[in-house]
């Protein structure tokens, strides 16, 4: 059985969150901090405590390579006017650390060799990652489709729904910096140098922005997004681009892994105004893995991917919720003011008015206060809806069954890079229940699509040929022959997420070819 939402793609254009690179804030080197005397009287604890206890009373938090320092060890924490440089070599009980601070962080890394030319040349020569994981610095929650990328460039990743991530490092960018940012939280600046090679705990702070209601309500939410759409053409070029972008898909039967595919793309971006061009795919690189056995009476596959991830860019596609048409048919309300790095952006929160046999959308829109550009976007379709309209679901049918869509959602992000905004983020998330006829019992599959664009171009940008192009309306796992255990190469990607991650393990596939896995 093949699920297929292209048929209504042209109304389902939305927006999912993002995080952008623009304009992050200079480091400032702080390392008086590591001088500074300080008494602490709280015994043995563990690790993580101790630094959780040093982080509350010095207001500095730290980051770490979660491989260098063994949080569940038990430490002394009992000193007397003593450097918080001392008493950190203490605690952690490993020569082989260093420490520096940047704003209101202290970074704990490996010690490497003095940075010289020959230095740097000799230890980056080859491809190195930086993985890690992007929490909440109260809560220690998880931060998913966090934007992390370099700020000279832009090319990054997003984290995924566990908050981890992994982003390739070469050689030349080694002098660069890393960029991590969230919507409603400040942004973090990390070196390069001090990343290379360690599985980060990177925090971060939410920021509360103090706003009058009085305020929200004196802004009226369909000016806003007129103000985006006029806005298009200056924040996201009128030159096609080239990019380079992470996609996959599966499809899990209960909690079962049925298929899953994945693909480095490059993608041509036509211009987002003044042109009709259309945007292309070619596949770079892929693979796929299938468990489907004789004793599986139901499978179900997704068609049109590829397509459906490049008609989500609801600021190139008109999103349905944000057209002009479609203005007097949805309710919207500012709900608040989030703040996004040195920036903050609308929360538009819409719902459509009840109609017959349309497509009825719920969800949030973010916008920058400042230059009107949508940053992200998340919605879902009514349960009422799918309801109406749950043939336009699905493409083919197995014969004795009867399948129905219970759940559909999605998200867009985009990201600021030099000055103009690129699509960044594209999730799709499709709950389907089937039920042979005249039976009780019902199955219940999880469908999931997405892409995630870890590299951008604007110079000498041109189509693909025609035999390049990626058939993106097909059934992309059957494109694929092979699972390639070669794959990535030094390509960029997506972490799998836990459930993920233990389903490929069940199918003993060797998960250390993903770079920061363990073999």
């Amino acid at each position: 059985m093949n699920l297929f939402s292209g048929k209504i793609l042209p109304n389902i254009h939305a927006i999912t969150l993002l995080i952008m690179l623009s304009l992050p804030v200079d480091a400032v080197c702080q390392a008086g901090i590591l001088d500074s005397l300080f008494t602490f009287r709280a015994g043995i604890v563990k690790t993580g405590n101790a630094l959780g206890i040093i982080s509350r009373q010095t207001g500095y938090n730290f980051t770490y390579d979660s491989r260098l320092v063994d949080a569940e060890k038990k430490t002394t924490l009992s000193f007397k006017n003593t450097k918080l440089s001392v008493i950190l070599d203490n605690i952690l009980e490993n020569d082989s650390l260093t420490y520096s601070v940047i704003d209101k962080y202290i970074i704990i890394s490996r010690i490497v060799p003095a940075t010289h030319e020959k230095a740097d040349s000799g230890i980056f020569s080859a491809v190195n990652y930086i993985s890690g994981t992007v929490i909440d610095d109260e809560s220690r929650t998880p931060l998913p489709s966090a934007t992390i990328g370099l700020k000279s460039t832009g090319r990054g990743t997003i984290s995924n729904s566990n908050g981890e991530f992994s982003l390739r490092i070469t050689p030349d960018c080694i002098n660069d910096t890393l960029v991590v940012s969230y919507l409603g939280y400040y942004g973090r600046e990390i070196p390069v140098k001090q990343s290379v090679a360690n599985n980060l705990a990177i925090t971060l702070k939410r920021e509360f922005i103090s706003i009058q209601e009085i305020i929200i309500r004196n802004q009226i939410p369909q000016d806003i997004i007129s103000k985006s759409l006029l806005a298009v053409n200056r924040n996201y070029g009128n030159t096609p681009s080239l990019l380079t972008g992470f996609y996959r898909e599966g499809v899990m039967k209960k909690n079962k892994l049925q298929s899953y595919s994945e693909a480095i793309l490059d993608i041509y971006k036509s211009a987002y105004s003044g042109s009709f061009q259309r945007d292309q795919i070619k596949v770079f690189r892929s693979r796929k893995i299938e468990n489907i056995s004789y004793d599986d009476t139901l499978t179900v596959r997704l068609k049109a991917g590829l397509s459906t991830a490049l008609e989500l860019d609801g600021v190139k596609n008109t999103f349905d919720f944000i057209s002009p048409g479609s203005a007097d048919k949805y309710s919207y309300r500012i709900t608040d003011i989030i703040s996004f790095d040195d920036e903050a952006a609308y929360l538009i929160e819409f719902t459509r008015k009840k109609e017959e046999d349309v497509l009825e959308f719920n969800g949030s829109l973010y916008i920058n206060t400042d230059d009107y550009a949508i940053l992200r976007a998340v919605y879902e379709i009514s349960p009422e809806s799918l309801q109406k309209m749950r043939e336009s679901f699905i493409s083919a049918h197995s014969r004795g069954f009867v399948t129905w869509p219970v759940s559909v959602r999605y998200s867009v992000s985009y990201r600021k890079v030099l000055g103009r905004y690129f699509l960044s983020h594209v999730r799709g998330d499709l709950i389907f229940s089937s039920r042979q006829k005249r039976k009780l019992f019902r199955t219940q599959f999880k469908v999931f699509l997405e892409l995630a664009i870890t590299g951008m171009n604007t110079k000498n940008v041109s189509k693909f040929e025609r035999e390049d192009l990626a058939p993106i309306h097909s059934v992309f796992s059957k494109t694929i022959t092979n699972y390639d255990s070669e794959f990535w190469k030094n390509q960029d990607f997506l972490m799998p997420e836990e459930n993920l991650l233990q389903a490929l393990k069940n199918l003993n596939v060797r998960m250390h070819e993903y770079p920061g896995e363990s073999p």
